[in-house]
């Protein structure tokens, strides 16, 4: 005799993780021996399924790191787009809770890897770095360039160049992980992303150089 809070049998709960755990292989391979070196069998074999099996779900190397980013990074960038999209009266406040947002997303192991992935790979693979930019800076971006372009309007903002203005603000988090991932140039403590914010928010905020009484600009 069956009831209705029978679990459901074990195969059909398996057939319904497998593309997540292809996704947990791959990126567990695509870490330990890079994109490019990495193939489809070798992920199959990690994950426990044939190489015939992975297929099903997803239909090349390619789509399953695709996968990766949709799993784990489109949905930061969709909260990220929505963080700036809807609080454009408070652009100090806003930009802290957009480098809070990435601070924390960064701090989960499997987020950060997938970035780090790409920026190894997408020298030697440039459809790996369309890709990523079609999932995520495609959608930021625009909506982050308008937040400048509010705040200048709004008096909020100096008359910057709203894109120029962009990259300066989110470049020193992407030098950050290029330093570290191409050249391996890692400060003592590790990445520590959210120390990074926290000393650009403030050089941001408040400047770099002390004020000198009488100074004038060369």
């Amino acid at each position: 005799m069956t009831t209705s809070d029978s679990p459901e049998p074990k195969f059909r709960r398996r057939a319904e993780a497998r593309p997540d755990e292809v996704l947990d292989a791959a990126l567990t391979l695509f870490e330990e021996k890079g994109y490019a070196h990495t193939s489809v069998a070798q992920i199959a074999k990690t994950a426990g399924l044939s190489k015939g099996a992975v297929y099903l779900y997803f239909p090349s190397k390619q789509a399953i790191l695709e996968g990766l980013v949709r799993r784990a990074v489109s949905p930061i960038a969709a909260r990220a787009q929505a963080l700036v999209e809807l609080s454009s009266d408070d652009a100090r406040g806003t930009l802290r809770a957009l480098f809070s947002l990435i601070a924390t997303s960064l701090s989960d192991p499997k987020v950060l890897a997938i970035p780090k992935v790409v920026i190894r790979e997408a020298v030697v693979a440039p459809e790996i770095a369309a890709m990523y930019r079609r999932e995520v800076f495609d959608h930021v971006l625009p909506a982050a360039t308008e937040m400048v372009r509010q705040g200048i309007a709004s008096g909020q903002l100096r008359p910057v160049d709203p894109e120029l203005t962009l990259r300066s603000v989110i470049g020193p988090i992407v030098v950050h992980l290029m330093l570290a991932e191409i050249f391996n140039v890692v400060p003592e403590g590790g990445l520590a992303i959210d120390q990074l914010i926290e000393n650009h928010l403030d050089i941001l905020f408040h400047g770099v150089f002390l004020s000198t009484e009488g100074s004038t600009d060369a």
